[in-house]
């Protein structure tokens, strides 16, 4: 009847990453899991909010670590008929429950430091600087590890990455605050470096929610242009139109389309298909496309009514 469907797929080339990502994130939450236990029971001891917020948020840092390599393990899983995509999408699950642990973080260090603004505690200051000083190079270790990640492409091991960077920031604070207070006893810089930290932490923590929201409503990759990918398949020869097209992302770097291509009397099905999976892999990184080939004669009578 002149409707015809053409898949293109290639997903070789990220297994690369894809086990870096694994063993940068198992490393990591070694890590990040054996020193936090030393911190928290140090931030109890010295009795400073800096380090037990620092301390917290290793603890969250510990489970995001983990919660992103299970997502990794997870998404692994070959796909199946009720699952048709496997679990891919888990990674972009995962990340955004990443980025609401800092938001709820970052609100409770705020709370606990409003408290201390009115009513100052003791802080053992050099204890806190102790332990400030091997939890920062303890994460500058883990951030390291992650940077041989793919942090830019790959949402989950990002949001994993941030965590890990809010953390080293909550140890620069701890540091900073235990100097303040042990040369000059001031006690308030415990409460003020929190603060700067739950700041730095809270707008993290709303980037990752918001791309990983963004992708979990099937919204359009950031890095594609609808209305370029549009006029570049119309470009080519025999095209006379496009219409019902959908550009979304699986999980992070898993870009997909599908979409109808109308070709005229000159238009060769076979030739268009190609030449439309290959512009769309080469110039967009689109991995996987589904195209309804069909003849204008043939086609929808409306462009913008779907095809069956």
């Amino acid at each position: 009847m002149g409707h015809h469907h053409g898949h293109s797929h290639d997903h070789g080339h990220g297994h690369h990453h894809h086990s870096n990502n694994k063993k940068a994130l198992l490393a990591s939450f070694l890590l990040i899991s054996t020193f936090m236990i030393v911190e928290v029971i140090g931030g109890f001891l010295t009795n400073s909010l800096a380090l037990l917020s620092d301390a917290g948020h290793m603890l969250s840092d510990a489970a995001a670590l983990g919660l992103s390599y299970t997502a990794i393990r997870m998404g692994e899983r070959k796909a199946t008929s009720s699952k048709s995509f496997g679990y891919k999408r888990f990674e972009i699950i995962a990340a955004c429950l990443n980025g609401l642990t800092l938001i709820v973080i970052s609100v409770f260090i705020f709370v606990e430091a409003i408290k201390r603004f009115l009513d100052p505690p003791e802080v053992q200051s050099l204890g806190m600087l102790m332990i400030s000083i091997i939890g920062l190079l303890v994460n500058i270790i883990a951030a390291w590890i992650l940077m041989s990640g793919d942090k830019e492409d790959n949402l989950n091991v990002r949001s994993a990455f941030l965590h890990v960077i809010g953390d080293m920031l909550g140890s620069v604070g701890a540091i900073a605050a235990a100097l303040l207070i042990y040369f000059f006893d001031w006690g308030i810089a415990d409460p003020i470096a929190s603060v700067i930290v739950a700041i730095l932490i809270i707008i993290s923590g709303f980037r990752v929610v918001r791309d990983s929201f963004h992708i979990l409503m099937e919204g359009t990759p950031d890095q594609v242009d609808m209305d370029e990918v549009k006029a570049s398949l119309m470009e080519l020869v025999g095209v006379s139109d496009v219409h019902d097209l959908h550009i979304w992302t699986i999980t992070s770097g898993f870009l997909t389309m599908s979409c109808h291509v109308v070709i005229d009397e000159s238009g060769n099905h076979d030739s268009v298909l190609a030449e439309a999976q290959k512009l769309l892999h080469d110039r967009f990184g689109i991995e996987h496309s589904t195209i309804q080939v069909e003849r204008q004669e043939a086609g929808c009578p409306n462009p913008h009514e779907t095809c069956n």
